[in-house]
């Protein structure tokens, strides 16, 4: 994935925005009902720290796919959450409260448990295994700078100005819908002579990963019978990983461009199957 100034400066940008947006539909009491049902928590870390990277080797073994294509398809699914899912789960009605809890709490775990993982996977797929580390203050931070932050003005707005939190609540959610248009655009305009070669490497392979997280992560929290706004939230934080994380953790801390490919095609996937989603569960309302 090429850096310019859409993936640097745009993109972070319109999260923010975003995140603030969601923190104007918020209150205190959104959090504290999330942490009074601890079972919807519990389901949604366990389906994201066991199911995912347990379904990323089955599909490594299906598509039979090169050392490091499958290590980079690994790192994905090590990087779940973060922002782009807390904004999905917004547009498409989720508990969002539950969806930033989720990323939260995961955020704790992924800095230690991705170096470990990882190094594993290279030392079994790999004939020379590189040693590194994830900046784990630097990842905490970023994560509080984009979603944290934001959320919390915004609710703070919400209790203050409760008039103007209403009002612009929908063209903050008209600026989201149209920014997935162009951020999804832009990205393919930048790196259109290499999206053949890399949707015909891992398209498939980041497409399953994709569409079967996001089908079980949903039927496994229907099953546990989870109000539809969790089992939404459950579905989205499992099925819709953090893809500028992969490719930080291949691309910059691994420093192998081919372990980005997988991140490359599933960044550009999960908007149009993270969408499609939101239309599914919700075209009764």
């Amino acid at each position: 994935m090429k850096a310019d100034f859409l993936t640097q400066i745009v993109l972070p940008f319109s999260l923010f925005i975003i995140m603030f947006g969601m923190g104007l539909a918020l209150k205190l009491s959104d959090f504290l009902r999330v942490f009074k049902q601890p079972k919807a928590i519990s389901i949604g870390i366990v389906c994201q720290m066991v199911m995912l990277p347990l379904m990323a080797c089955l599909i490594i073994v299906l598509f039979g796919l090169t050392a490091e294509l499958a290590v980079g398809l690994l790192i994905l699914a090590l990087c779940p959450g973060g922002a782009t899912s807390n904004m999905i789960s917004y547009l498409s009605r989720g508990d969002v409260a539950l969806s930033i809890s989720l990323t939260a709490l995961v955020s704790l775990i992924t800095p230690f448990s991705i170096p470990i993982v990882t190094a594993v996977a290279m030392a079994f797929l790999m004939e020379n295994s590189q040693q590194f580390s994830i900046p784990i203050l630097k990842t905490i931070l970023q994560l509080i700078v984009i979603t944290i932050v934001p959320v919390a003005i915004g609710m703070i707005i919400h209790k203050k100005f409760p008039v103007f939190s209403a009002k612009t609540q929908k063209p903050i959610k008209i600026f989201s819908i149209v920014f997935l248009f162009v951020i999804i655009a832009g990205l393919v305009a930048k790196n259109w002579e290499d999206m053949a070669g890399f949707f015909v490497q891992t398209g498939f392979a980041s497409f399953s990963l994709n569409v079967i997280c996001l089908t079980a992560g949903y039927l496994i929290a229907k099953s546990m019978r989870l109000e539809k706004a969790q089992s939404i939230s459950i579905s989205i934080e499992v099925g819709i990983q953090n893809g500028t994380l992969a490719l930080v953790v291949a691309g910059t801390l691994i420093g192998n461009p081919v372990m980005t490919i997988p991140a490359v095609t599933y960044s550009l996937l999960m908007f149009i199957t993270g969408g499609i989603f939101g239309w599914l569960v919700n075209r009764n309302n």
